[in-house]
C-alpha cells in the first residue's frame, strides 16, 4: 500500500477519504482508514508528505497531504524494487509454464552422456 500512496500524491495533493477511495479501485481491496491517516503521519515524520488544513474544499475542513522531493525519491526506490521483482516472478512463470529451463538443468547440457 505504501507505494500506491506515494504514487497518488506525486499525481496530486489529496487528503485522506478521497486517497482511500483511490486506493481501494487499485487495490482491489478495502482500505482501512485508521491504517491509512497512521501512515501518512509517519510519511510526514518522515520527510515523505507535508500537509496543510484546506478549508477552501467541499464540506469540512481537509487535511491535504502532498509528496516532497525526498517522497518522490523513495517512490523511484519503491518503482526500482518492484521492477526487479516483477522480472523474478515473470522469470518464474515462465519456468512454471514451461518456456524456460534452469542454464544447470541435465536437459541443457550439451555433452552428451553414454
Amino acid at each position: 500500500m505504501e507505494p500506491a500512496v506515494l504514487l497518488l500524491l506525486r499525481d496530486t495533493a489529496s487528503y485522506g477519504y478521497d486517497l482511500t477511495d483511490e486506493l481501494e479501485e487499485i487495490l482491489g481491496e478495502r482500505v482501512d482508514h485508521g491504517n491509512l491517516y497512521r501512515m501518512l503521519r509517519s510519511f510526514e515524520e518522515d520527510g515523505l508528505v507535508t500537509s496543510e488544513w484546506r478549508d477552501d474544499l467541499p464540506g469540512r475542513s481537509k487535511r491535504t497531504y502532498r509528496l516532497t522531493a525526498d517522497g518522490l525519491a523513495v517512490l523511484d526506490q519503491w518503482a526500482e524494487a518492484l521492477a526487479d521483482l516483477q522480472g523474478n516472478i515473470d522469470a518464474f512463470l515462465a519456468r512454471h509454464h514451461g518456456d524456460g529451463e534452469p542454464t544447470n538443468s541435465p536437459h541443457n547440457s550439451k555433452e552428451e552422456t553414454e
